[in-house]
């Protein structure tokens, strides 16, 4: 399993939606998608500025995180900005890849 955040902004329709169904209702629905994939839902919050809510999943892998974005954006209420998320540990392991790397003009 893999960690994504996804980064929700609404579109006024989607807005509008919220208003009306209420904001549990929609964690609700997003809960059920990752269920639906062989996920599961951690945490979900609205917030104000530039994005709209901060959902968190666990999802089997980059593909059924590719395919949530897609049913997200396909339905045309919100777009949504997919991050993988990488574990403390998993950042020691890569610490000790050796990469063979020359930074531009050196």
């Amino acid at each position: 399993m893999g960690k994504y955040m996804f980064q929700a902004r609404y579109t006024s329709e989607g807005a509008k939606a919220i208003v009306a169904a209420g904001g549990t209702a929609r964690r609700s629905a997003v809960q059920a998608a990752c269920e639906s994939v062989g996920g599961k839902l951690e945490s979900f919050y609205f917030a104000f500025g530039g994005v709209d809510a901060f959902v968190v999943a666990d999802l089997p892998d980059d593909v059924t995180a590719a395919a949530m974005a897609m049913a997200v954006g396909a339905a045309g209420m919100s777009s949504a900005t997919t991050v993988k998320l990488i574990t403390p540990e998993d950042m020691d392991k890569a610490g000790k890849i050796a990469v063979a790397y020359r930074a531009p003009g050196k």
